[in-house]
């Protein structure tokens, strides 16, 4: 008798097989004789679509809404029913004794599972593999720890109960808003508040009004001095007042003060923390930083799995730091590293924390030994991010002298501050965080010389524009940027960790961007015409985060198995009938600002011109019709005057190219160009049936070579 593996990625399949020696590659599993290992691609199985469940749901009506199935049903994606064969037949087979669920390690992970056994309906026994890296090691550490997949059950529950509400709620809102005001809308519980955040703060820039305010500054020396207890000064007068009465006077020194402090570096990374830094450093992109992850857990296994929102390690794992560190001197930290393998680690140590470790801990290096030249880009800052800040977790802290001096001129006292490095600790690593410090000395009771006296001028700021990294935070934060009803909302937004996950927010944002509710300026996020207009149309309950707010608390007892699934689903479906009859009785209007003079060839109505990954095209205004035109697609055609790529304008053999240098010509000219273009090539098919000949006659360096012995 067998165990089969479901993993969720073939990737993490092969390392399974790979930990375990199972070595018979088949199509879609691996196999000998004790495991059958096999996997989903991402999801085999997934919520039925309103057309899956009644035919007439393919045309959207208003009047058909709200879609409400009595049984949520679930459906084989085709693109993967191959697989999704090819598992039920495995799991079908009677040499299989048990299942072993090794999809993620999380609430997604256990749906995409659960989802496929409950599609072919298993009654076998199952077992749950529950890991944070794909290293050999890990994996082999967690098949001795297998534990019974009964105790996995509400989360499935939790996860269920999620894509579930998700789907009647986002379903019904988008169908509902999009035939309601003939446009393509899209609302959702995270996605709509999202928005409104940007917004807000958009809001708040261009509302600000700069004030000018004062500070009184003096030097001594090479010191320089500022007033003490100095708030900021409105008011001009009393400083001017101070300086007036400030001249010809010289400085006491009435206390010098000198105390030896530590600074401590930043926490692990977790995902949000980490996406953050990667858009502060290298503006590398939220979705982007998630894909560097990901390789970097999956394909390169030099790092542990990224979806987690805990800054700490558990206690389990102090035994493997210094295999850790060993795999981090592969890096430009070799130095630093090699001095912190030869010391101690125990379980007392502040990154060590089991209560503030729920799924997985934080990302760290595993013990494989990256090899640097084989990663990408992103990849490759990634690591050194994750690298610099595990090192500098485990290493000793910066220890410096804080100097504060004390000057009296007349009545008022002056204050200047001087730090002075004892021990660089985890700074060593960040080159950008040295900085030259010039010692001034003084001493008690002498007098100094005052010279340039100075009324600094400062204009108050309006806050930052976000950016990809800033919206993160502020998504797994809300809290501090809403107007929240009371206090207890406020609370529980922060304990259930915000909008959205720390695995779908960057997949959130790029959603809006793809949806025209959000562009970026030079990394400043704000909101489209049409984000504006989705905010003023969707219904209120939606455009705040309390909605996500009540949903994670109720499904994190669900996980606890503290509250009923089918109680949950029945709230969002009075939620969602509240939110149609909301849309439905709404007088307001939607305006295109994208609308041409353009009119669809199918239905007559106005089209509308979009962008698009390559250009632009336009589109009917009813989502119904989807009649689509191309107007503006980037080419790889070449101008043949500067070699620039040729713009195409238009479909068909009406359609022109033309450059940014004024080149032109139409399809026929440059149907002619491609066509004489290969007539002096050999055929790839052609150089290859003449590389495989066995002999070249007439071939002089082959003689050439002919007598020559190595």
């Amino acid at each position: 008798m067998k165990s089969l593996v479901l993993a969720e990625k073939p990737s993490v399949g092969r390392d399974i097989a790979k930990a375990l020696n199972v070595t018979n590659a088949k199509n879609g599993y691996i196999e000998n004789q004790h495991y059958i290992i096999t996997w989903a691609l991402g999801h085999l199985v997934t919520n039925a679509t309103p057309e899956q469940y009644d035919k007439k749901y393919q045309q959207w009506r208003l009047e058909d809404l709200p879609i409400i199935p009595k049984y949520m049903k679930t459906v084989v994606i085709g693109k993967t029913r191959k697989q999704f064969n090819t598992v039920q037949h495995l799991l079908k087979r009677d040499d299989i004794k048990e299942v072993i669920i090794a999809t993620d390690a999380g609430r997604e992970g256990e749906l995409v599972a659960r989802l496929i056994l409950d599609k072919v309906r298993i009654k076998k026994p199952l077992k749950r593999l529950w890991v944070s890296s794909v290293t050999t090691k890990a994996i082999q550490q967690g098949f001795r720890q297998l534990k019974d997949a009964k105790h996995y059950y509400p989360l499935y529950q939790a996860a269920l109960a999620r894509s579930e509400a998700d789907w009647i709620v986002g379903i019904n809102a988008t169908r509902a808003l999009t035939t309601r005001y003939d446009a393509q809308l899209s609302l959702g519980r995270v996605q709509t508040p999202t928005i409104k955040l940007i917004q807000q703060r958009q809001e708040e820039i261009k509302n600000f009004t700069p004030k000018a305010y004062y500070t009184l500054e003096c030097t001594v020396g090479d010191a320089r001095f500022k007033l003490e207890q100095q708030q900021r000064e409105f008011d001009k007068k009393p400083l001017e007042t101070i300086v007036s009465n400030m001249q010809h006077q010289l400085m006491k020194i009435v206390s010098v003060h000198e105390k030896e402090k530590k600074a401590y570096p930043g926490r692990l990374f977790n995902l949000t923390d980490l996406q953050q830094t990667a858009y502060q450093r290298y503006k590398i992109g939220a979705k982007q930083t998630l894909n560097a992850l990901q390789s970097l857990y999956e394909r390169h296994k030099v790092l542990t799995y990224p979806r987690t929102d805990s800054n700490y390690l558990t206690t389990d794992m102090v035994g493997t730091i210094k295999e850790r560190i060993q795999a981090t001197m592969a890096t430009e930290y070799k130095a630093h590293a090699q001095t912190l393998v030869h010391k101690s680690y125990t379980a007392k140590h502040p990154c060590i924390n089991n209560q503030k470790v729920s799924d997985h801990h934080a990302i760290i290096p595993t013990e494989v030994r990256p090899n640097m030249d084989d990663l990408g880009a992103n990849e490759k800052k990634v690591y050194l991010l994750v690298a610099q800040r595990f090192l500098e977790v485990l290493s000793e802290p910066y220890r410096y002298i804080e100097r504060r001096v004390t000057g009296q001129i007349g009545k008022h006292h002056f204050i200047y501050k001087n730090d002075e490095t004892v021990q660089l600790g985890y700074k060593a690593l960040n080159k950008e965080e040295r900085h030259n410090e010039q010692r001034v000395t003084f001493t008690k009771d002498e007098t100094k010389q005052i010279s340039n006296v100075q009324i600094v001028t400062h204009q108050t700021t309006p806050p930052a524009y976000f950016n990809e990294g800033t919206l993160l935070k502020a998504m797994e934060h809300p809290e501090q940027f809403f107007k929240l009803d009371n206090k207890q909302s406020a609370e529980t937004l922060k304990a259930t960790g915000g909008i959205g996950t720390v695995a779908t927010r960057a997949d959130i944002i790029e959603k809006l961007f793809n949806m025209n509710a959000i562009e970026s300026h030079d990394g400043k996020l704000k909101v489209t015409s049409k984000g504006a207009q989705i905010l003023s149309l969707a219904p209120q309950a939606l455009t705040s985060p309390m909605l996500t707010a009540e949903w994670e608390d109720k499904l994190l007892r669900i996980e606890k198995g503290q509250y009923k699934r089918q109680q949950f689903i029945e709230e969002m479906k009075q939620f969602t009938n509240n939110v149609i009859h909301t849309i439905k009785e709404s007088d307001q209007k939607y305006k295109h600002d994208n609308l041409t003079s353009a009119e669809c060839p199918t239905c007559g109505k106005f089209m509308l011109k979009v962008k698009t990954k390559n250009g632009s095209m336009l589109v009917c205004q009813d989502p119904s019709c989807k009649t689509k035109k191309d107007v503006k697609t980037q080419t790889k055609a070449r101008c043949p005057q500067c070699k620039k790529r040729l713009t195409k304008f238009g479909t068909g053999p009406q359609a022109t190219y033309r450059c940014v240098c004024g080149h032109t010509e139409t399809q026929a000219q440059m149907n002619l160009r491609l066509k004489s273009k290969g007539k002096d090539k050999v055929s790839k098919r052609d150089m290859k049936k003449y590389m495989k000949e066995d002999d070249i006659d007439n071939n002089p360096f082959k003689d050439a070579l002919k007598g020559l012995k190595l």
